[in-house]
């Protein structure tokens, strides 16, 4: 319905000293991870080297009944993934877990990111006589440890030797007949984070949030190139591909992660604040209220209530119960259908000056809505701030930001013209130089998708347009 940027995928994991029900937790991670993936979900149990799954399109609540639960039993690990489409498109086979049986044995994959030579790989092992049932780039991750598994002695090594030539982001948990193994790229692209419950168990998620869902408590973040093996003997640790600096996705902040997920020791709903106190700060104007436009423009919102004086209000009620599985109307209706999911709240705006606070401008199409309910509703004026720089470039590390030719901030010569399409009388973005202030300048972070500076090579990541279905056949 909306030209919105996509969440991608949530990874969820656990490793359970005695036999149980691990895909109940599993369930809970992933219902806490629901924000990252709305299009498919899947589950896998190992129960003393026996893998059942579950993979279907829908939502965690729609596909796991309490029947399907039960259905894939007990067992000591689970692996679980939510997923919205980058690399691949819609098909059943892209559906992760991937559960991938070789000659040494089992193994369940599930993968958050985008690599960026997944056509190089596939187009190499297609060439050597493998057969890929689906489109997605985790098929290569796949390929890649089972090749390296072949003449390796652990899967833990054939994943270490396998990680130098997967190029891109990567944030994974793989799951064989005896182990949990997680690892993340070299540049941390994407997060992924450990947790410990009470009874011992370790949890694998991507946010911190999933781990309290399940009664985890937070041990640390999975480090970049990092390798963590969970047995029955503990937690061990490879680091051979660390040491190169940390480019963490800056959109996690702004956007993605729920804000109250802690991530590389920085609180999601701190940095979102930020956002909104460096926008007051940089683009001020006067008006009688500002409002955020759900979700993640709340916080930045309160940020820049808080830094400016002016006084925060409720602007919209989001309608909770429509997901992004809602079905499409017919294209004559579109200009009304952003009132089915948004409502703007007449009371608050009537009259008055509003300082709307949202995360980004994609084609400009959605913007132009929603500034058009305030109208409606009786809002005076209607200055938007952006809590992130415009996009100019394509994403190629997991994130659904569209090819540079439908972008508005690439189409259009300046701010004012932008203004004027989405109609509002001011518009504003965070300027790239402050995006390291979201994360107190502790590490790198990437923010290619603004600079077109990326922190790998993207020559061989191929053409993006979220639009032209043929790239996802």
């Amino acid at each position: 319905m909306f030209d919105s940027i996509h969440e991608e995928c949530g990874v969820f994991g656990i490793f359970e000293n005695e036999r149980g029900t691990p895909a109940s937790s599993v369930y809970f991670g992933l219902y806490a991870l629901q924000h990252r993936g709305q299009e498919s979900c899947g589950i896998a149990v190992c129960d003393d080297g026996v893998f059942r799954h579950k993979r279907a399109d829908g939502l965690v609540s729609e596909v796991f009944t309490r029947e399907e639960l039960e259905r894939l039993g007990s067992g000591n690990m689970a692996v679980g993934h939510v997923r919205y489409s980058t690399t691949g498109g819609h098909s059943h086979n892209n559906i992760q877990p991937l559960v991938i049986r070789h000659i040494k044995g089992n193994m369940a994959l599930v993968h958050n990111g985008n690599l960026v030579n997944a056509q190089e790989l596939r187009r190499s092992f297609e060439m050597s006589g493998a057969i890929f049932h689906g489109t997605s780039d985790t098929e290569a991750i796949a390929y890649s440890i089972v090749r390296e598994r072949l003449t390796s002695s652990s899967t833990e090594e054939a994943v270490e030797r396998a990680m130098p030539y997967i190029k891109g982001a990567y944030s994974c948990i793989l799951m064989t007949a005896t182990k949990l193994i997680a690892f993340r790229d070299p540049n941390g692209f994407r997060p992924l984070c450990i947790g410990k419950a009470h009874d011992g168990a370790y949890i694998v998620a991507s946010e911190s949030c999933a781990l309290e869902t399940v009664g985890a408590e937070f041990v640390r973040d999975v480090e970049a190139g990092e390798i963590v093996v969970i047995s029955s003997e503990g937690l061990r640790s490879i680091r051979t591909n660390c040491g190169r600096e940390r480019n963490i996705c800056i959109f996690e902040y702004i956007y993605f992660a729920r804000p109250d997920s802690v991530i590389e020791g920085v609180p999601v709903h701190r940095a979102r604040l930020t956002a909104g106190r460096l926008l007051a700060k940089n683009s001020p104007v006067d008006a009688d209220i500002v409002i955020g436009v759900p979700d993640s423009g709340l916080d930045a919102a309160l940020g820049y209530s808080y830094e400016s004086g002016i006084p925060y209000g409720i602007g919209f009620i989001k309608n909770k119960y429509i997901g992004r599985s809602f079905i499409q109307p017919e294209q004559h209706q579109r200009e009304n259908a952003v009132k089915i999911k948004l409502n703007a709240v007449r009371e608050t705006v009537q009259g008055k000056r509003v300082v709307m606070i949202d995360d980004s401008i994609v084609r400009g199409t959605t913007s132009a809505r929603i500034v058009r309910l305030l109208r409606e509703a009786g809002a005076s004026e209607v200055h938007v701030r952006i809590s992130s720089p415009p996009f100019l470039h394509t994403c190629h590390f997991g994130t659904d930001i569209d090819s540079e030719e439908n972008l508005i901030a690439g189409k259009c010569s300046s701010t004012e013209e932008i203004a004027k399409y989405i109609g509002a009388d001011s518009l504003a973005y965070l300027p790239v130089g402050c995006l390291g202030d979201l994360i107190d300048n502790r590490f790198g972070c990437c923010k290619g998708c603004f600079t077109g500076d990326y922190p790998v090579d993207i020559s061989g990541a191929g053409t993006k347009n979220k639009f032209d279905e043929k790239i996802h056949k």
